[in-house]
């Protein structure tokens, strides 16, 4: 159950020493009881202390960042992994559609909105915790292990950079600029060898997103500093943070854990977990004007332990929140826009659910991105989702905009 959630922390922080990949970590600490006070700053570990200057990259790191941004590897020339995943938009797109185009003449549409890169290097492996939590992985449905099994996909996906198979995207490396320094980091002959070039080629990029903590992780929000007692927040943060963590309110820390780490790590705003939220179906997706499509996440990763498991259908993976608020398309599918609209949809799915669903016969079509015997699946146990028509939301529309104002906190990049 989700309630076990709230005593769950984030993986040890690595942030000094460059990111790794966490495996097997469960921790518990007990979240803050209040918020705003000159008790919490201390709580929190007040007295931050400057950051480190960042290591150089490593010869691997560097060949990495390069080929992130290097858009010759893919087949329409036009597309690199920057294109998705911009810096400047924390590693995410930067328009408002709910899928991206790729492909060689980039008018192929994807299937889900593109996740933030920011704040992975510490995602597990996927698992199953103790109580049966589903935990871990990346990509929106937890399908690959590793930076380095996640980084495959987008090379060979007819939707994305299209490439087809590892030969392919090799060919192009090879003529690269710097192929040649490419060669010098793993050896004069990894080009003749397709498969153990691409390898090479999702190593660099893996190393490039664990060592550059100062793009990929760097802790630089207004929260941050809060945490680091450097600053108070304003009336309306503090209000909005004690709303993000009232299990009666918002509720978010249950998924989101908005407290340090018991080693004095940073949060990183979620718990690894999954969820089935019975997001709407979005239109905009060129897939769904087929009438039986349905992207069903979890249960469709190709895993073993999965196939039977129809009760995890339409489950997503948890996102981390930082940066949530310079997000332009919101969920697995895109169907929101604003994050003001995300939540109210959050606090209205079920007390008004004809805001969001197609009225059928007088009745809401809830749950309508999912198959008829899988809407059992969604999560309507939990705050703020326990609510039926005629209840009052959890959230009025002046709460909504207090967790607006704490959620812009964690955007990085602050400057006082």
């Amino acid at each position: 159950m989700r309630i076990t959630r709230i005593l769950k922390l984030n993986p040890k922080s690595t942030r000094n020493q460059g990111l790794r990949a966490a495996h097997g970590w469960r921790q518990a600490l007990p979240l803050l009881a209040a918020y705003g006070s000159a008790a919490l700053l201390a709580a929190c570990g007040g007295g931050g202390t400057p950051a480190p200057a960042a290591p150089a990259l490593s010869p691997a790191a560097a060949l990495g960042e390069k080929i992130f941004k290097d858009a010759s590897l893919s087949a329409s020339g036009r597309m690199s992994c920057a294109t998705c995943h911009a810096p400047a938009a924390a590693h995410a797109q930067t328009n408002d559609l709910a899928v991206q185009l790729g492909g060689p003449g980039l008018d192929v549409a994807g299937f889900r909105a593109v996740p933030s890169l920011r704040y992975l290097g510490s995602t597990p492996a996927f698992f199953f915790a103790k109580d049966g939590t589903a935990t871990g992985g990346f990509n929106r449905d937890g399908s690959a292990d590793s930076l380095l099994a996640q980084a495959a996909r987008p090379f060979l996906a007819a939707h994305e950079m299209a490439n087809g198979d590892a030969k392919t995207v090799v060919d192009k490396l090879a003529r690269a600029s710097y192929a040649a320094d490419f060669r010098k980091a793993f050896g004069d002959n990894v080009l003749v060898d397709p498969d153990a070039a691409f390898l090479a080629m999702r190593h660099a990029l893996q190393r490039y997103q664990l060592e550059n903590t100062a793009e990929f992780a760097p802790f630089t929000s207004k929260y941050d500093a809060f945490l680091a007692g450097q600053l108070k927040l304003s009336d309306p943060e503090l209000r909005g943070l004690a709303l993000f963590n009232n299990s009666a309110k918002g509720n978010c820390a249950a998924c989101h854990p908005s407290a340090r780490g018991s080693d004095g790590s940073a949060p990183l705003f979620t718990d690894f977990s999954f969820d089935n939220l019975g997001v709407p179906r979005n239109t905009d997706i060129p897939a769904t004007a087929d009438a039986g499509y349905f992207d069903l996440g979890l249960c469709q990763a190709s895993r073993p332990e999965l196939a039977a498991r129809s009760d995890l259908c339409g489950a997503f993976k948890v996102p981390t929140l930082r940066n949530v608020a310079t997000r332009r398309a919101f969920f697995h599918n895109g169907r929101f826009k604003t994050l003001r609209e995300a939540l109210r949809f959050y606090v209205t799915r079920d007390t008004n659910p004809e805001l969001w669903y197609p009225v059928v016969n007088g009745l809401a079509d809830k749950f309508n991105d999912l198959p008829p015997a899988y809407r059992a699946n969604v999560n309507t146990s939990e705050v703020p989702y326990n609510r039926k028509p005629g209840d009052a939301p959890a959230l009025s529309d002046a709460e909504i905009e207090d967790l607006l104002a704490f959620l812009a906190t964690l955007s990085d990049g602050y400057a006082p």
